[in-house]
């Protein structure tokens, strides 16, 4: 319980949404108002560039995507948050999913012109499977989308989560006048382009005289029969109710022109919760414990071009993670330290001395780390709930330039590992292979072979449909299979035997007729 205090002043979470939701803007008003950046779209350099800030990555600049997750530490009214803005699209869902382990609640991002997207869909199944504690902000109310009544019936009944309104919008689009703050009793006012304190009228009560007088008579009249079915309908929030992931607060703005933001962000670090325990392989570990573990959920390569870096993301689960202090690493075996972590500003990367519960560091790394790799002080676990994928898409990997083939395999290895892809090596021979869940990670790693590592190649289709890891009690039935079937037989990058499958009925039929030997849809089985 020695660091009680630490715990409770940290909150850690992520923006989810579908792409074009307003996600990365939404990052960009949190760290504004956290004082990180002074100005949206800047990334500290001689000129201001029209970038996101959280958007590191070349080709995220060039198409406007956030294709990486992105970690960002700021403080706000003496609360330390780590914010994890995460991609948007759904080629990149792995990276998202794997992210979602590693906070404690999230914000998503609705659309208000779109309403429910496909990926929202997917992204709240992953944080009702875990009980994710959700706010939900509706975002682009500046522009004409759908009835509010219309919006929350259709959030409540596509992703099965009964919603709090905490504030409420007059009007919508061009009309749109402002939102009525229903906790508080106030009245904030829309002008687009800026967001000054002026802008918030404190009222007695929804019958004061003053709202027809900022209003007009209509519009106060409208607003004060909707807060009144509101109010009827959900009452005050349960904030027991919302930490159990029974109900998700909402509230409603546009990012763009921050408005309805520093509501959000007051609310957030008033009731979202501090670090949670965890569960791992031999027991559930305390976030209250006095020696520190954690575990890995991302590995990014080549954070700064002009260092060929690698930084494998930590998130410390309990206890006090130290600067050159040595930590168990768990699937090694060994004692590892650390003389420089970082924490993160996007980009930018300071280093620390210490770090505790709840708060994500950099670690510098040389190939030890895997995603889903745990560090304690000598106990032997692994935290679970990390998810891993079968790839969807295969292609083989020609590589048009073979003076930089040293280049080309260091590049595979080392984007391989950062989760977005699998990379498999043909039973038997050379033949490089790609597996990813999305046809716009082919396009990323192309493009950064090219630019981070000079190895220019092309993708062949190949016509597997999943890839199945193999395991069986008599190594000599496992080889004789791999040799029979040497079309489809491969090794992952760790020299796991894996069997590519070409159909589900091809998959049946290869199970139906090894007994002896076991097929697994994940690689997780290895560890």
């Amino acid at each position: 319980m020695k660091y009680q205090q630490e715990i409770a002043k940290r909150r850690s979470f992520a923006i989810i949404s579908h792409p074009d939701a307003g996600k990365t803007t939404l990052t960009e008003k949190f760290l504004l108002f956290g004082g990180a950046i002074q100005v949206a779209g800047a990334v500290k350099s001689n000129k201001i560039k029209k970038h996101a800030t959280s958007d590191f990555m070349e080709i995220e600049r060039q198409r406007g995507i956030s294709v990486a997750t992105s970690v960002m530490s700021f403080e706000y009214n003496g609360i330390l948050i780590n914010l994890l803005d995460t991609p948007g699209h759904k080629d990149f869902a792995e990276d998202t999913y794997r992210t979602l382990t590693a906070v404690d609640s999230v914000i998503l991002v609705v659309d208000s012109v779109n309403g429910v997207e496909d990926q929202t869909r997917r992204l709240m199944e992953v944080c009702r499977m875990r009980d994710t504690p959700v706010i939900v902000f509706i975002n682009k109310m500046d522009r004409d989308g759908k009835n509010r009544f219309d919006l929350l019936e259709e959030i409540e009944k596509e992703l099965s989560i009964r919603l709090h309104p905490m504030t409420w919008p007059i009007n919508s689009g061009k009309d749109f006048k402002g939102v009525y703050d229903l906790t508080h009793q106030s009245l904030l006012l829309f002008r687009a382009g800026t967001r000054a304190d002026e802008d918030s009228v404190q009222i007695a009560s929804l019958a004061d005289p003053v709202l027809e007088k900022k209003l007009g008579e209509n519009n106060a009249r409208q607003l004060r029969e909707d807060a009144e079915l509101v109010e009827g309908v959900y009452g005050p929030l349960d904030e027991e109710d919302y930490l159990q992931a029974k109900v998700a607060p909402v509230f409603f703005g546009s990012a763009i022109n921050n408005f309805g933001v520093r509501e959000m962000l007051d609310t957030f670090i008033r009731i979202a919760p501090t670090p949670r325990s965890r569960m791992a392989t031999s027991r559930p570990v305390h976030v209250q414990e006095d020696k520190m573990s954690g575990f890995v959920f991302k590995i990014h390569a080549n954070l700064d071009p002009k260092h060929r870096d690698r930084i494998a993301f930590f998130r410390v689960c309990s206890g006090k993670f130290e600067r050159n202090k040595y930590y168990h690493h768990v699937r090694l075996d060994k004692d590892v330290r650390f003389s420089n972590p970082y924490s993160f500003m996007a980009r930018e990367k300071s280093i620390i001395e210490d770090a505790y519960a709840g708060d994500v560091v950099g670690l510098f790394d040389t190939g030890n780390f895997k995603i889903g790799d745990t560090l304690t002080e000598g106990e032997d676990f692994f935290f679970t709930g990390i998810p891993s994928f079968s790839p969807e898409i295969f292609k083989e990997v020609v590589n048009k330039d073979p003076l930089k083939t040293k280049q080309l395999e260091k590049g595979l290895l080392q984007l391989t590992d950062e989760g977005v892809a699998q990379l498999f090596t043909q039973f038997g021979g050379n033949k490089k292979i790609i597996g990813c869940v999305g046809e716009l990670q082919f396009e990323v790693i192309q493009y950064r072979l090219l630019h981070e590592y000079g190895a220019s190649v092309v993708f062949n289709s190949m016509p597997f449909y999943k890839a199945c890891w193999l395991t069986a009690v008599d190594p000599a039935k496992l080889l004789d299979f791999l040799r029979f079937k040497q079309a489809n037989a491969a090794e992952d990058k760790d020299g796991h035997p894996v069997y590519l499958a070409q159909s589900e009925w091809f998959l049946n039929t290869e199970i139906s007729n090894n007994p002896d030997i076991q097929f697994h849809f994940s690689s997780e089985i290895h560890k």
